[in-house]
């Protein structure tokens, strides 16, 4: 009995710093729900941090040293995240910068036989060397009529870019109508 005691001693609350409520007090390394981010210190029930946060890397021991750690991959993160930021609003910049041309097939008043999508405008751009998905584009409706359209493009985050899109007619349409 003394012996499961002792035991029970050194696997208890032993390593685990209290916080000023009784709880464990614990370093967040990942984002729990309804607990908090990375690098917040928490105090929750001990079965809670032995049983799940601990064994699922969700949280470390409330030291100086795991403060700093934490610190420093947070700053990592927001200098990545930043440099992301620029590469988009580059890539924003340059894609309000282009034109593309959308052939279609098209009657005599404009109307399109069929429609131009946020397909056909993705493709377009790649053509261009410019890397967009076809969800990035933003459109009220398929374009139904030739013309010049400004369609809105988004990049991720806040970052958004206008592209003209000019929808024409194909290639031989022209000369059969002069016929």
């Amino acid at each position: 009995m003394a012996a499961s005691q002792s035991k029970r001693r050194k696997h208890g609350s032993g390593g685990l710093p209290r916080g000023p409520h009784g709880g464990v007090q614990l370093l967040l390394v990942g984002t729990v729900e309804h607990l908090g981010k990375p690098g917040d210190v928490v105090e929750v029930k001990r079965g809670y941090a032995v049983n799940y946060l601990l064994p699922q890397g969700l949280a470390t021991v409330a030291t100086d040293h795991h403060r700093r750690m934490v610190e420093k991959h947070k700053a990592k993160l927001l200098e990545l995240e930043r440099a992301k930021l620029a590469n988009l609003r580059q890539l924003a910049e340059n894609i309000s910068q282009v034109s593309i041309s959308i052939e279609a097939n098209a009657n005599e008043e404009g109307h399109l036989y069929g429609s131009v999508g946020p397909t056909e405008i993705s493709r377009a751009l790649q053509r261009e060397n410019i890397k967009v998905t076809p969800d990035q584009v933003r459109l009220q409706g398929p374009l139904k009529e030739l013309g010049l359209y400004t369609v809105q493009v988004h990049l991720g985050g806040e970052v958004f870019a206008d592209l003209k899109v000019w929808v024409v007619p194909t290639a031989g349409e022209g000369e059969k109508a002069s016929r």
